[in-house]
Parts: structure tokens; sequence; C-alpha cells
């Protein structure tokens, strides 16, 4: 689903126009992000977790030249889905 699918069916979900989902939708990015930045954990029930993880400083190879370089430490976003979402994408087919 692209964002502008994505922001449609918020509007007709929200009763909202577009625009005003497009807005909302916007915004509730830059809180996550935000929120992100400052190394705080986000909740959302139903779906799952985001949080910060800081990935130690490692040897790589280069995959055209086989040359060892250096990747420094850096901080990454993990994302950890609910369980209840695990579930429903996990449920057994009936026969």
């Amino acid at each position: 689903m692209t964002k502008e699918e994505f922001v449609a069916k918020l509007a007709l979900a929200g009763k909202v126009t577009k625009k005003q989902a497009d807005d909302i939708f916007s915004k509730f990015l830059e809180m996550l992000a935000a929120s992100l930045k400052k190394g705080e954990r986000v909740a959302l029930p139903g779906l799952g977790v985001f949080s910060v993880v800081q990935k130690k400083a490692r040897t790589g190879r280069n995959p055209g030249t086989g040359a060892a370089i250096k990747i420094p430490a850096r901080k990454a976003v993990k994302f950890s889905t609910s369980s209840v979402l695990k579930q429903g994408l996990n449920k057994a087919k009936k026969k």
C-alpha cells in the first residue's frame, strides 16, 4: 500500500478530507521520528514496538573487490511485531 492509498483509506475511515488525513499522517510520522531520535521506545498496541538499538562497529567486505572495510558503530531502528498481529498473520487455515 502506498502513502497515497493509505491516506485515502484513512480519510474514508475517519470521515475527513484527504488533505486532513495527509496532515494527520505526516504529523504522526514526525512524532514517531522525533521520539525515536530521542531514543524513546514507541509502542503501538496491536501493531508492535519501535525501538532504537546500538550496532557495534565491525569489519565488512566490499562485495566488488573483497577488500576489508570498517563499518562504524551506529544506531538503528528495530521493529518488533505484536503477538496479536503475529497470530492474525499465522492463523491456521481450517480445511
